[in-house]
């Protein structure tokens, strides 16, 4: 008896389904590839095997570890979407970075567009295998989140802008992460704590820091944000959370040939910066003493699997003597 898969995949105008360009399965199971984000979302989410014995652990351990000395709560997993003979409501939504695919309203998987792939490529839509289609409904309502519609939550006002980089050596500079699509996160930061007098003051510049979209239209709105409000350090090399390294590197080499700061500081485009607090505790700092802020984690164990999987190409121990987070 086969094992339930979901298989999705898209195909260049002219071609036919199975030709389809790296097709995504989905098993229902847990893989290192299942926990890239699309949209936010997990590309592949869990659901339970009746095929799926776990080699660890008997079915009566496991029952058992649920109500006795258990720290963590079970996890909780669904049943495979699809039944024979059974109705089900699929919505098939297109997101900024691809196509997210939800069952009965709980959200199944997600797999991302191809390179240099725009929604005006699609053409159509084929649903393969025993499934007969009662009824479909196509709608083009406004159901996504802020930053997959900039031209909602970018305000182009002169107040907004940034002031040129200084030419004088300035005290801090901090770089922003940011995806390339999180316009409405970018215009939060510019309205809020950006609009500090030090920084007003070209005492202290901020700056974002975004890789590229594989979407050509994502990429050409970042362009134009860049181009008005003059505060984005776009990358040349796409965006991939492996790569985050990348970016701060990127924030350190800007930090020092571009403006010449004393200090450093990186954050995310959810985070609020006290500026204050921070150059406060700058100036408590002798001149002849570094400064560090954050968290160090001794003798951390590598995650091999998930999002912040390290590899052992670049980590062959089981422990790093140390890490900065």
């Amino acid at each position: 008896m086969g094992k339930p898969v979901s298989i999705i995949g898209n195909c260049f105008p002219g071609h036919k389904l199975p030709h389809s360009i790296h097709p995504w399965f989905c098993k229902g199971i847990d893989h290192e590839i299942c926990f890239l984000k699309v949209d936010e979302h997990v590309r592949c989410e869990k659901w339970m095997r009746d095929d799926n014995v776990d080699s660890k652990e008997s079915k009566t351990a496991s029952w058992f570890k649920r109500f006795i000395g258990r720290e963590q709560k079970p996890e909780v997993t669904w049943p495979f979407p699809f039944v024979e003979g059974g109705l089900f409501i699929l919505t098939l939504r297109a997101g900024v970075d691809g196509y997210n695919i939800t069952v009965g309203g709980r959200h199944v998987t997600s797999f991302p567009y191809r390179p240099g792939f725009t929604l005006e490529d699609a053409t159509g839509l084929a649903i393969k295998g025993d499934v007969d289609v009662h009824s479909v409904f196509a709608t083009s309502l406004p159901s996504s989140h802020p930053s997959f519609s900039p031209q909602r939550v970018l305000e182009m006002s002169e107040k907004w802008k940034a002031h040129p980089l200084p030419k004088s050596p300035l005290q801090l500079f901090i770089g922003i992460l940011s995806a390339t699509n999180h316009f409405a996160e970018r215009m939060a930061v510019r309205k809020t704590w950006m609009q500090s007098s030090v920084i007003k003051s070209s005492n202290v510049v901020a700056r974002f820091v975004v890789a590229l979209n594989p979407r050509k239209e994502v990429n050409a709105v970042l362009k134009r944000e860049a181009a008005y409000f003059g505060d984005i350090v776009i990358l040349p090399f796409m965006d991939r959370y492996e790569l985050v390294v990348l970016k701060t590197i990127a924030i350190c080499e800007f930090g020092v040939q571009n403006v010449s700061a004393a200090y450093i500081m990186k954050c995310d485009d959810d985070t609020f910066v006290r500026v204050d607090t921070v150059l406060k505790e700058i100036d408590r700092t002798p001149p002849n003493k570094s400064l560090y802020m954050g968290n160090l984690n001794l003798l951390h164990r590598p995650l091999r699997n998930g999002k912040w999987a390290v590899t052992f190409e670049v980590c062959k121990f089981n422990a790093f003597v140390g890490i900065l987070i």
